[in-house]
């Protein structure tokens, strides 16, 4: 990969809202450094439901569609944003379809090469896992829905 196409990636990566928004640019050229890119056609599953994922997925291009068949909703993510997170964290089968929409290219980090880095770099794992805390949670509440946050004693000073 070219110098200018992994910065360009690292920029998608960076400054998405929704991604891993914690981690410093330094971060972002390690991650780029040790990442494996992945491409997959629209109508191609990312992860599977059912099967562990063995690493995180970071959208660089394009978009999916998180399906959930137990709850029937369905969610997008965007690129710069992760999947494959619940089942990195608890070495548990994936809890999700996550399809790709259109022609995606990601980064995938496996789990040795992340404990890797994380021991080399403790501060980057610290960040790494604040961001996953914090992306799970804002799915969370989106797929609760916003009838929750109504109830917040933030919302009820107001």
């Amino acid at each position: 990969m070219s110098k200018a196409s992994q910065q360009q990636d690292v920029a998608v990566l960076s400054a998405a809202k929704g991604g891993l928004v914690y981690l410093t640019p330094n971060d972002w050229a390690l991650i780029a450094d040790k990442a494996v890119r992945r491409q997959f056609k629209a109508g191609e599953a990312i992860v599977q439901q059912g099967k562990r994922t063995h690493g995180v997925y970071l959208l660089v291009r394009g978009t999916a569609s998180v399906q959930i068949p137990s709850k029937g909703a369905a969610l997008g993510i965007n690129s710069g944003e992760a999947c494959g997170e619940i089942s990195f964290l608890d070495e548990l089968p994936a809890t999700a379809n996550v399809v790709a929409k259109e022609e995606v290219e990601t980064y995938y980090l496996d789990r040795a090469t992340l404990q890797s880095m994380f021991e080399l770099f403790p501060h980057l794992g610290s960040r790494f896992y604040h961001s996953l805390a914090t992306i799970l949670s804002r799915r969370l509440r989106e797929l609760i829905g916003p009838a929750v946050a109504l109830n917040t004693p933030a919302a009820k000073k107001d």
